[in-house]
């Protein structure tokens, strides 16, 4: 059973499209509401509370939750989380590799 090998350089670069497709997605949010802020202005709607320090503070928050969401997934995957790699988990302690 032959390992896929990978460069640090090819890690990372993975790493920096989850996230800037991450990013992109909440710029996306905070653009639709800030939009609808707008809107909701325009039509006369009572909606003063929707103002751009909510918007921007939402926004740290969905950073935040991608963020652990990221971490909290890496953790599970390095953690010998399926079948296979409870086995190989296995498999190492009865070697003392582990």
């Amino acid at each position: 059973m032959e390992r896929e090998q990978h460069t640090v350089s090819d890690r990372k670069v993975k790493h920096e499209v989850k996230s800037d497709k991450i990013k992109g997605l909440i710029h996306q949010i905070l653009g639709i509401l800030l939009a609808f802020s707008a809107f909701a202005g325009v039509a006369g709607f009572g909606m003063e509370w929707l103002d751009e320090e909510l918007i921007n503070s939402f926004g740290v928050l969905l950073y935040a939750i991608a963020g652990f969401g990221y971490t909290a997934y890496t953790i599970y995957k390095n953690h010998f989380s399926g079948r296979k790699a409870q086995k190989q988990n296995e498999e190492l302690k009865r070697k003392g590799l582990k």
